[in-house]
């Protein structure tokens, strides 16, 4: 296309747009509303802030997985963008398993207050090099963190994250797949099946005649949430409580109880390790939705402080 004809087409769009000026801003407000309308892109699955993924990990159980990236400088943090976040397959994968935070750090477009603010999240976490991915668990400690992007495809560089990643995020089994999914009876099979699985025990600890008590544990059991985080990280026992004074291999002790007798119609959810202390007690007076959200929680700290110890 020549310059002259360039001009003219430039010069009969002048003219048409004095002429119909009016209806050229209606236009072009349908048309930017009905853009808005569209579904979001990748892009606005990630959280820029890293108080409100904080809060989010708090409130739904769920590590964080940050990005560190300078997005108009770092040509290996673009490519990891282009190639493995905006990819199908790790979007998939994210999905109802982490918090997306990503922490940007471009040369030009953000306030020095904002370049401050995040810069602080960078010193918090150790990062000195872009790309970095850092897992923060919902407490805010550091789960695992890996520094650049060498070119993996999306499953091999989620493979990486995988192992550290609490199953409860996992995907769900086929249904049917339940066969370590077992609901055990007992309290000394549970503590002998979690020495030989090396599994937490949970513990739904209800008196067998109280039926308003057996009819919540019976609803939390088919909550589908519940049912694949337990079947994927505890060996789970439906228990009663020590009525006697004599131990018993079937039911809880009132010190696994907190030093409490169990009221009438209540439910624990109780963590234990080795069948005598607690370690984290949910009740199950409380919608499933909140006892998972507290069993993830629990599960990413316990995972963080296990990365932790590894290190020293």
């Amino acid at each position: 296309m020549t310059l002259r004809s360039v001009w003219g087409r430039f010069q009969l769009f002048a003219a048409h747009r004095r002429v119909g000026r009016t209806a050229g801003i209606v236009a072009v407000t349908v048309a930017w509303l009905a853009m808005a309308a569209l579904p979001g892109d990748a892009s606005d699955r990630w959280i820029r802030n890293y108080d409100e993924a904080m809060a989010s990990a708090e409130q739904t159980g769920r590590p964080v997985l940050t990005i560190f990236t300078g997005s108009d400088w770092c040509p290996h943090c673009v490519t990891l963008e282009k190639k493995v976040l905006d990819s199908e397959q790790f979007l998939a994968w994210a999905q109802d398993r982490v918090v997306l935070l990503m922490i940007d750090l471009p040369q030009q477009g953000i306030s020095q207050d904002e370049r401050n603010i995040r810069s602080r999240v960078c010193i918090k976490y150790g990062v000195r090099t872009f790309p970095n991915t850092v897992l923060i668990a919902p407490d805010g400690a550091k789960i695992m963190a890996q520094s650049g992007y060498h070119g993996q495809s999306p499953e091999a560089w989620l493979a990486s994250l995988d192992k550290h990643v609490p199953a409860p995020a996992l995907a769900e089994r086929p249904s049917g797949s339940d066969e370590d999914g077992q609901i055990l009876s007992s309290l000394g099979e549970a503590v002998e099946t979690a020495r030989d699985s090396h599994r937490p025990m949970l513990l739904l600890v209800s008196r067998p005649s109280d039926s308003a008590a057996k009819t919540r544990v019976a609803s939390l059991i088919k909550d589908p949430e519940f049912e694949v985080l337990a079947r994927d990280n505890f060996v789970v026992a439906q228990v009663p409580p020590q009525d006697g004074v004599e131990p018993s291999p079937t039911g809880v002790s009132d010190d696994l109880l907190g030093g409490e007798k169990l009221p009438a119609e209540a439910v624990e959810v109780i963590v234990t390790e080795d069948g005598e202390t607690p370690i984290h007690v949910e009740s199950g007076a409380q919608p499933a939705t909140r006892i998972v959200t507290g069993l993830r929680r629990f599960l990413a700290n316990r995972q963080a402080s296990r990365q932790a110890d590894a290190r020293r």
